[in-house]
Parts: C-alpha cells; structure tokens; sequence
C-alpha cells in the first residue's frame, strides 16, 4: 500500500510531498513529521527506500506507508493530555510522533505481537531520547510497549482517548475494539479494506466515517493448545508522575518558554531549504512588416543571426541563474545546519548553576 506521493530525497522532502498531495494538513501533523526521520527506523541497507510512499516489512518488522500514518495522524486528532493506545505497535513509529503531539500529561501504550519487534521499538525510542536534538523542541509522552495479542486484552483494562490498530481488524472484531474506547473518543483501524475513523458519540452510540481505500494484512489470532486458555496482555497502568518527574517537566518548559521568546525559531524544527525553480525564459522573435497591396500586415519572421546571439545571451543567463541559486542555497542551508547544531535548551541548562547530576537529569541523560 502506498506510492500516492513521489519519493523524497530526504525526510523533509518527503514530508513537502504528503503535504502538497494534502495527506498532512495541520501543523502539530507536520512538526511531528519533520521531528522524527523515518529513515532512522530502517534497518542498515534498506535507508534508500525510507522516503518513498510505500510500505516496507522485514521479518517480523514492518512499517506502514508514509501516506498512510499521515491519514492516521490527521485523522486521530491528537491533543495535549489525551490518552493513546497503539494496537500492533510495531517499530514504534508512530507512538513516538504521538508522544511528541500528547505531551508529558498524555498516556502513550503500544501492544505488539512480536517481541523481538518490541525490542526494536525499543532501541529507537532510546537512540530518539539521547540523540535527537528534536526532543528537546518538544514536550515528550514517552511510549510503553508491552508483548502480546492485541486481541486477548484483559476485559477489565482501562479505555483510552485515541485508538490505532495498525492491522485488518475482521468486522466480528469491531465491537471488541470499540469498548476499549471512551466516550468521546477517536478509534482509527482498517477494515473490510477500508480505513475507517469511528468516534464514540455515548455509552451505546457510534459514528463511522470512511477515510481511504487500505490493503493491510489482518490481525493474528494466537495459536493455542485445544482447551488451554488464552494469556490476558494487560495493559501498561496509568501512573501519576512523581514529584521530581514533574520538576523536570516545568523547568524545561521554563526554559523553553523562555528560549523562544527570545528567538521564536527556536521553537520550530527546521527543515532543509526547498529547491528553487528556475525560470525559463521564451525566446524572442523579430516583428516585420511587408506591404500587401496598401496594407501594412505584421509578420513574424525569425533571423538567423539574433537567434544565434538570444540563444547566447540565454545560456549566459542560466549559467548566471544557477550560480546565483547555488550560492542561496548553500547559504540556506548553512543557515540550518547552524540552527540544528545549536541546543539552545541545552546550553541555558548548562549555564544554570546547579550540580552536574541535576543538569543530566534535566537533561534526560543526553550526551549532546
């Protein structure tokens, strides 16, 4: 599934693809996009396909394709402080774009079905963590995964604000999926090939509304002995952060607040410069006039020897034009990569005068 948008040479071009064919329509949509490069969640060899609109799957690891998460996020309408639950959660992707919308109040739990994909999951989540500048422009609901079947939950886990199950759901499996959301709450699944949005209007009532024509593989129902009974997954609990937690939280954000007040670019993450068009210039032609009885008719008649110098003075000026463009756009993109080196929520912590230990903990831990 996928190949609706062209391929990027990178990451943010990538992303001006989806928005362009409108699959990306907000802007906490696309900041999430731009912060998380999904080059990175590709193993070692296959990064060249990472920036084509299309799925991708090895062994047991899979990623759906970018037009299709585009669809997912803009279609969950995600919110600061809502709750989430990723249903075949895979790589961890997508809960960790999630996670930088629903900020640190938010809850972020993902089941999948694999475990050495949960590994995965979570070895990226933990190279985002301490290597991503984009995390610290962003406040963060770390994802959760836990192994199991997405369809044995247990029957008394709590519900949730925003659902994704990232496989065909069977429509005999639809209610089981709806009573684990809240009333008020955005389901996001594929079935009978469509993928489908449902918001639970009250405690019986429902409203369905088609988003795009999907193909996904359907959820796997867990082999078991005949007889034995099925092992419940139970959900991550909800916690309260503790006090030293929320600290961090409201210092960063002080800090933030105030790094951006000062320099609002800051606040934004930065995308590489687009390529610019190059006009294309018409060549000109000579206007004669010839005398037809004892009329003056205009006539156009090309001559050799200034279509020989138009044509000269035309590859003179592209020549001229595309150094001109060369030259911003190497400025352009110094201009970024000086925006990217620099932390600045880093260097104010460092600068604060506290003890080394408490300037790595508000740090997350991070070596840069």
């Amino acid at each position: 599934m996928g190949g609706a948008v062209s391929a990027g040479e990178d990451n943010d071009d990538l992303i001006d693809n989806l928005k362009e064919a409108q699959y990306i329509r907000s802007d906490r949509v696309e900041q999430a996009f731009r912060a998380l490069d999904r080059g990175d969640y590709y193993l070692d060899g296959y990064r060249d396909n990472a920036y084509k609109d299309l799925a991708w799957k090895h062994g047991n690891i899979h990623l759906s394709a970018p037009c299709i998460y585009s669809e997912v996020m803009e279609a969950l309408k995600l919110q600061q402080g809502l709750s989430f639950l990723n249903l075949g959660s895979g790589t961890g992707y997508l809960s960790t774009m999630v996670g930088l919308i629903i900020g640190p109040f938010g809850v972020n739990h993902g089941v999948e079905l694999h475990t050495d994909v949960v590994e995965y999951a979570k070895e990226k989540l933990d190279d985002f963590i301490k290597n991503s500048d984009s995390f610290d422009k962003f406040e963060f609901c770390e994802p959760i995964f836990v192994v199991g079947n997405c369809l044995e939950i247990s029957s008394d886990s709590h519900q949730y604000d925003r659902i994704y199950c990232g496989a065909g759901v069977q429509k005999d499996h639809e209610n089981y999926m709806k009573i684990l959301l809240k009333v008020g709450g955005i389901l996001v699944m594929p079935i009978e090939d469509q993928l489908i949005q449902i918001t639970r209007t009250g405690q019986c009532s429902w409203e369905s509304k088609n988003i795009l024509a999907v193909s996904f593989a359907p959820l796997v129902q867990k082999n078991r002995a005949e007889g034995s009974q099925p092992d419940a997954v139970e959900l991550p609990p909800v916690t309260v952060r503790s006090l030293q937690d929320l600290s961090r939280v409201y210092i960063r954000r002080t800090l933030r607040d105030l790094t951006n007040e000062e320099c609002p670019d800051n606040g934004l993450v930065q995308r590489a410069p687009q390529k610019r068009k190059r006009r294309r210039c018409r060549r000109r032609r000579i206007n004669t006039y010839v005398f037809v009885g004892n009329q003056l008719i205009p006539q156009a008649v090309e001559s050799e020897e200034d279509e020989r110098i138009d044509q000269e003075q035309h590859k003179d000026q592209e020549q001229q034009e595309a150094q001109k463009e060369q030259e911003e756009e190497e400025r352009d993109i110094v201009s970024v990569e000086i925006l990217k080196a620099v932390n600045v929520l880093r260097d104010r912590i460092m600068t604060l005068p506290l003890p080394e230990s408490l300037k790595t903990y508000l740090l997350y831990y991070r070596e840069k």
